[in-house]
């Protein structure tokens, strides 16, 4: 048992350390102004830029397979990567990468999809979430109905992050309604829909920066050879669709956490009331303590998530818990951050109310905190899971 970073994998977050601080963090003031004039976050062409020297220093396809050009450094150096790129809120992806379930893809979708999301020619996104269907997907209610060699899609998906700019859209669908009534998960497949096909987008505002989108299919015919994996199999891949997505929530909180930390031990040091810096409060001293103590614990959470799937063991029920912990550790330590810097901490000038917003998402999309604890608890219960399991 070895509790502690490799020195190659401390190399790659010493890297991209200095990456996040020399490349992004300079940025975001920029960033700040632009969105609060309604602009976007980074002028066009910046994001291609950003890619492109990450790339010259070796972090191209971070997880993406060798054969695909890609770095393949595993899932726990995605994490530790995560964390470090999260300490900004410079809204920046490493490029060269694919949804994991595109690589379900048959040899023809691979080439027509595939790589070209991989090399950044086209941009995909995943839809299950419908305005009466989220974690429920008993409800889901978008149908795909055989006609010849084509499929006719009609219903709205809601919430797809990624949605308004996608080039093509990995969609569930339902296939066989008896099926899909009896077990609320079986008679779904997954259609890969170009947007040319004729589907539409419409941009949700939100109440923090992501910008989600609607989508609506009115009869769009989708070839036989765009189904993705197996007919009436669509329900797995989107089951690991979320799963991956999860303790990636848990990753983008401890690294935010960790900024938002620094940020309120410096405030705390500078900030004086009745003659003494505010760091002498006890009450100070104990919501940083707390914090810090939160953070590691939901560090070890998602590095425990991550180091089990890279063992090809199955990681959900660790992935639920990174993903619980994780979201509501971030939700805390922001808060405490806004009220130890007071009323600056709520002015546009510092960028803590950008996060706070941004926060509170976390504990909503890709399965809710009670969607979570539901998972976890029934794990548990129909012994699924064993306490003290994973040690």
């Amino acid at each position: 048992m070895h509790l502690r970073l490799t020195e190659e994998q401390k190399m790659v977050q010493k890297t991209i350390r200095r990456f996040v601080e020399k490349e992004l963090i300079p940025l975001e003031n920029d960033v700040l102004r632009n969105e609060r004039e309604g602009k976007p976050s980074l002028p066009p062409g910046k994001l291609k830029e950003l890619q492109i020297k990450a790339k010259e220093a070796g972090f191209w396809g971070i997880n993406t397979p060798e054969e695909y050009g890609g770095a393949n450094l595993g899932q726990m150096m995605m994490a530790i990567v995560l964390m470090e790129v999260s300490k900004t809120f410079v809204p920046f992806t490493f490029g060269g990468s694919a949804d994991n379930i595109l690589y379900y893809a048959n040899e023809e979708q691979k080439q027509k999809y595939l790589i070209p999301t991989i090399n950044g020619e086209k941009k995909s996104c995943f839809a299950m979430t419908e305005p009466g269907a989220g974690s429920d997907t008993r409800n889901i209610k978008m149908t795909a109905v055989k006609d010849g060699n084509e499929w006719i899609l009609n219903g709205e998906k809601t919430f797809i992050t990624g949605g308004n700019d996608a080039d093509f859209v990995m969609v569930i669908a339902i296939t066989d309604k008896a099926k899909h009534e009896a077990t609320g998960r079986d008679g779904v497949t997954c259609f890969i829909v170009d947007r040319d096909m004729g589907w539409k987008s419409e941009y949700i505002h939100t109440m923090g920066e992501w910008g989600p989108a609607g989508l609506v299919f009115d009869n769009v015919r989708v070839p036989e050879e765009n189904i993705l994996g197996e007919v009436n199999g669509g329900y797995n891949l989107g089951l690991e669709w979320i799963g991956f997505a999860r303790w990636i929530v848990g990753a983008r909180a401890v690294g935010t956490a960790e900024r938002l930390l620094q940020m309120a031990i410096d405030y705390a040091k500078e900030r004086t009331t009745f003659g003494k810096p505010i760091a002498e409060r006890q009450a100070i001293q104990w919501q940083i303590a707390d914090s810090a103590v939160e953070i590691e614990a939901a560090r070890w959470l998602v590095l425990n998530a991550a180091f089990t799937l890279d063992h090809g063991e199955d990681n959900r029920h660790l992935a639920s818990i990174a993903k619980l912990y994780g979201a509501n550790m971030g939700n805390n330590v922001v808060d405490r951050v806004l009220q130890i810097h007071g009323g600056m901490g709520y002015t546009r000038e510092l960028p803590i109310e950008r996060w706070y917003r941004e926060a509170r998402l976390w504990r909503i999309y890709d399965g809710t905190d009670e969607i979570q604890r539901l998972i976890i608890a029934r794990n548990l219960l129909k012994g699924h899971v064993k306490v003290g399991q994973y040690i």
